[in-house]
């Protein structure tokens, strides 16, 4: 597997083009459009909250149901969240209109949006952007870095990753981008990521893939602890590699999983360090716990402590934070077999031996802490399972920006 430069438009035969709507108060681009040559097969997660946007509802049946995907349209500032009927009449217009203007069905269309929760779309706006779209589309990394950009809300930076690898004789590609800063606690995926493969493969096993992919991607990232009402996430796959059909879990399957898994972590691990507000990222390794779901469970307990994030902020290697939040997750561990370690690129400390402190620099932890990204490395020498979880720190912006985030 090699890393290469790109994102959304990096697999043969997808295009992306984006334009101004004016939906935002901005002049940036708050449109996109994502669109293959040739007809997907496509899988999807989405957000696990009883609140759901009225796209997550078009997309999870247009997933479920459709034989295939083409085409993905994207807006933000208005998440046409809570909007009822006329919500959902906004996604099959947003559909509809899509689809005309590339000649294929609205079934054939997913819809995405986010932004602020309750306002109806402005679809006058909407539709219009829709017009301009088509006549954007390109293949080239500038156009999916400009789409990868208009679909940020309070993101700071357009996220993007792309690999390829070998299945057989053939070079197949995967690369996507996704959008999160604030109400980023994913309990299926993230706020939206689209992943799109030339890849040859089973609906059906796409599905399975990327579902077990994204509980230890996207499931494992957390800024604020919300659960936002449109979290989703779709990859498509078109088959313009030509490689031998991916149709069982087997030795090409394996490679194309851990390919597709470095990307949705990748991506996943990039939200996670753009929180709002934050200025590193910071990452929760849990090691020997006695089952997986335990060692996710403290790793994810780590990350989502306000108190640790603070503590991250000031730099301050307060372990005591550390273990209270292990603590109190739930999870079966030994506080007095548990190990802990701070690790950046300015080196690495242990901190605590066997649940008590030990002898160490405070200056040299304070060091380690201002590097970005920072790691606390924790073995609970208790059995021989690991899980990774990525957060951020917590700082006075997020509060500002959250604060003013509608006006």
């Amino acid at each position: 597997m090699s890393i290469i430069e790109g994102g959304i438009t990096a697999a043969k035969g997808f295009l992306a083009g984006s334009v101004c709507a004016e939906i935002k108060k901005t002049d940036s681009d708050d449109m996109a459009l994502v669109y293959s040559e040739k007809p997907c097969v496509a899988s999807g997660t989405f957000t696990q909250n009883k609140v759901k946007a009225a796209p997550v509802k078009w997309d999870k049946r247009i997933i479920d149901e459709s034989a295939f995907v083409q085409a993905i349209v994207v807006n933000t500032g208005i998440a046409n969240a809570c909007t009822g009927d006329e919500g959902l009449e906004s996604c099959a217009v947003m559909a509809s209109e899509t689809a005309g203007l590339l000649n294929l069905a609205p079934e054939n269309v997913c819809v995405c949006s986010t932004g602020v929760i309750g306002p109806q779309l402005p679809i006058e706006k909407i539709t219009d952007g829709i017009k301009r779209l088509p006549a954007m589309l390109k293949e080239t990394r500038a156009a999916g870095t400009k789409a990868a950009a208009a679909i940020m809300t309070t993101d700071t930076r357009p996220k993007e990753y792309a690999v390829t690898c070998d299945i057989g004789d053939k070079t197949i590609t995967i690369g996507g981008m996704c959008k999160g800063a604030g109400m980023i606690h994913p309990n299926m995926a993230t706020m939206l990521c689209f992943i799109a493969t030339d890849a040859m493969i089973k609906k059906e096993l796409l599905q399975k893939l990327f579902s077990e992919i994204i509980d230890d991607s996207f499931n494992m990232i957390s800024v604020d602890g919300d659960t936002s009402t449109n979290d989703t996430a779709i990859v498509l796959a078109n088959g313009m590699a030509e490689n031998e059909l991916i149709d069982r879990e087997d030795e090409k399957c394996a490679v194309f999983k851990e390919a597709l898994r470095q990307v949705a972590t990748e991506l996943a691990k990039q939200i996670a360090g753009d929180g709002e507000g934050c200025t590193c990222l910071f990452e929760a390794q849990v090691h020997n716990a006695k089952t997986k779901k335990d060692a996710k469970v403290l790793a994810k307990s780590v990350i989502t402590s306000s108190l640790t994030k603070a503590a991250i902020f000031g730099h301050d290697a307060n372990w005591g934070r550390v273990l209270c939040a292990l603590g109190y997750s739930g999870a079966d561990f030994d506080p007095e077999k548990t190990d802990l370690t701070f690790e950046s690129e300015a080196g690495s400390i242990v901190i605590m031996k066997d649940g008590n402190a030990v002898d160490y620099s405070e200056e040299k932890a304070t060091e380690i802490l201002s590097k970005n990204p920072v790691r606390a490395i924790i073995d609970v020498n208790d059995g021989e399972h690991s899980a990774t979880a990525w957060g951020c720190d917590l700082t006075l912006d997020y509060v500002k920006i959250n604060a003013d985030y509608r006006s």
